[in-house]
């Protein structure tokens, strides 16, 4: 999970903004405001010539005017959305139709925003900024969990390394988890990941302030972001819920036992523990360890989680060197 988490050249790279308009001095007022605020731009001059330019480029979002001669803007968004390509590409209409039936008919055919000529620039960009980061956020969130992903994980990371404060990133692992799928089934194991999540939640939110980032990195891999005063009593309640939690989603004979029988390929069976949690914790301190990079974080907190590992039971492992130990 450690190399999941990296940052890669994709990721940095400007977000490109597709253009199109039939209107040149529009497209061009358009095309220079986003190149000014950081964005790379192509484009194209009506419905046709965008789909053409989607063989050879994949746009984070695309700007459409609503009147072009060949293909029109409504008919572009539907063949976007018809083409599982591109289905998902967030479309801004851009037109000077400003009465509400309009409005209605673009976005029910499935544009994102609406922005209605004239505009100025600080609209534009607000509107593309605000259209991105909605997509983004939204495409980072597990559908299992509804919690944020890798790349909002890594943001928040280097969001915290900007800050200077001090911060603790913890790294939880179900131990066992894989004989849970093996007896029970992938579905009873998604459960269990569910309950996870939510433990986590209402752990965060019976810990208080300052507010504790909550992220799910894939699988059985879950990460907290908060300050380091927070890490006990934020580890301790989610610790006491979750297994409880876990204890109600084995079978009855299974829970009072204290195990479960896994198939071997032996044909006969082991005998595998409850889940527990282990938690590997990284720390960046004032007075300890600082890092410079997420990866660096999350490598010490994946470490530290295989030493929690080591341990019987649920068990937390936190990260104390000082800079000179590192």
């Amino acid at each position: 999970m450690v190399d999941d988490l990296g940052l890669d050249a994709e990721e940095q790279r400007p977000d490109l903004i597709l253009v199109v308009d039939d209107d040149q001095d529009i497209a061009s007022f358009v095309e220079f405001n986003l190149k000014v605020h950081g964005f790379d731009v192509v484009s194209a001059r009506d419905g046709q010539e965008a789909l053409d330019i989607m063989e050879t480029h994949r746009p984070d979002l695309a700007i459409v005017d609503w009147m072009m001669p060949r293909m029109d803007g409504v008919e572009l968004i539907q063949a976007l959305r018809a083409d599982p390509l591109t289905s998902a590409l967030p479309v801004i209409m851009l037109t000077a139709k400003s009465m509400t039936v309009d409005k209605v008919v673009g976005l029910t055919t499935g544009a994102d925003d609406y922005l209605t000529k004239p505009f100025d620039t600080a609209e534009l960009i607000a509107r593309v900024s605000t259209t991105l980061r909605r997509n983004k956020e939204f495409r980072e969130v597990s559908p299992l969990t509804g919690l944020p992903g890798n790349a909002r994980v890594r943001r928040e990371i280097n969001d915290r390394m900007r800050a200077g404060g001090d911060y603790s990133v913890g790294y939880i692992d179900i131990d066992r988890f894989k004989s849970v799928n093996d007896v029970y089934g992938f579905d009873r194991g998604d459960e269990f990941i569910i309950a996870m999540a939510r433990s986590l939640q209402r752990a965060s939110a019976s810990t208080g302030k300052p507010s504790i980032f909550l992220g799910h990195i894939g699988g059985d891999d879950f990460v907290f972001i908060c300050h380091p005063d927070q890490v006990l009593p934020l580890t301790k309640s989610m610790v006491t819920d979750f297994e409880s939690a876990a204890d109600r989603l084995y079978d009855q004979k299974d829970a009072r036992r204290g195990y479960i029988e896994v198939p071997d390929r032996r044909g006969g069976k082991q005998r595998a523990a409850l889940v527990t949690l282990s938690i590997g914790v990284a720390q960046a301190t004032a007075g300890g360890r600082q890092f410079n990079d997420p990866r660096t974080v999350i490598a010490v907190a994946s470490e530290m989680k295989k030493v929690a590992k080591s341990q019987p039971g649920s068990y937390v492992a936190i990260d104390r060197r000082r800079e000179a130990e590192s």
